[in-house]
């Protein structure tokens, strides 16, 4: 995951033993993440409430809900940059609760992070942006074999034109791009997007669904994007649920969300 994930630090994090993170034998055994029964709160504000869900090998889950109804801080419990109140939450079968940082870092190696605003080292260029998580996490690649990632990524991602390029001359599609980029850099087998088609044209939004639709195709990894956008969550989710109020309204495809006559579902596919 890129570095600045990776480097993340939390006083609260107290350090438990870790097993050794490995892969399954059987690749569809374990699930690449199992949230179960998941309470978040801040203060007196009651984030997540009895939420579980899980995302198998190669699939693609978005997770909806209006602004404040905790998909943000679901991201960050699965990435270990924030632990449950209660709750478990296990990520390539491990649970990540009492981590120390140098537990989760192996961890973290495995999911590639796109925040929701691309997050982009206004100093550096794409190709520097995109190449900081293997310089700082890869030492035993040779910097000629980094170069050739970085080209890779920025290839499939369609920026490879573009690497000279600093930030602040990006649309904000091409930030957008960057960030894939640098959360593809590391090869990683979960892919987090945060909002990935916030503020962006309908064409910019067409591009990056297609983009993702492609990564998928092409990599067959495992995919948990939170977006409000239902047009985006129906054209690259296998699965969706919907969260109001910190809990779990729905889960399902988005015909079983159509078919739905639970309230909230149905107004909240009507404003859609």
């Amino acid at each position: 995951m890129n570095s600045t994930l990776a480097n993340a630090r939390s006083s609260s994090r107290t350090t438990r033993p870790v097993a050794n993170v490995q892969e399954s034998s059987n690749g569809d055994a374990t699930p690449i993440v199992n949230v179960e029964d998941v309470y978040k709160a801040f203060g007196q504000q009651h984030v997540l409430n009895g939420v579980s869900l899980t995302v198998n090998p190669g699939e693609t889950r978005a997770v909806l809900g209006r602004s404040g109804t905790g998909k943000s801080v679901l991201l960050r419990l699965i990435v270990g940059l924030q632990e449950p109140d209660s709750g478990t939450v296990k990520v390539f079968g491990e649970n990540t609760t009492g981590l120390s940082l140098d537990q989760l870092a192996p961890i973290r190696k495995k999911m590639g992070f796109l925040f929701q605003h691309a997050a982009l080292y206004d100093s550096l260029n794409v190709a520097e942006n995109v190449a900081f998580p293997l310089r700082h996490h890869r030492a035993d690649m040779a910097r000629s074999e980094q170069n050739d990632r970085v080209r890779q990524v920025l290839y499939e991602v369609g920026m490879e034109n573009q690497s000279a390029k600093m930030p602040a001359d990006l649309s904000g599609g091409m930030q957008k791009r960057t960030g894939l980029a640098r959360a593809l850099v590391l090869d990683p087998e979960l892919l987090l997007l945060d909002e990935p088609t916030a503020g962006l044209d309908p064409m910019g939004s067409a591009e990056i669904n297609e983009l993702v639709l492609k990564l998928q195709k092409e990599h067959h990894m495992a995919f948990i994007v939170v977006t409000h956008d239902m047009h985006s969550a129906r054209t690259i989710a296998n699965r969706l649920t919907l969260l109001n109020k910190g809990c779990v309204v729905i889960d399902g495809s988005f015909e079983e969300l159509q078919d739905s006559s639970i309230e909230f579902v149905r107004e909240f596919l009507k404003h859609s």
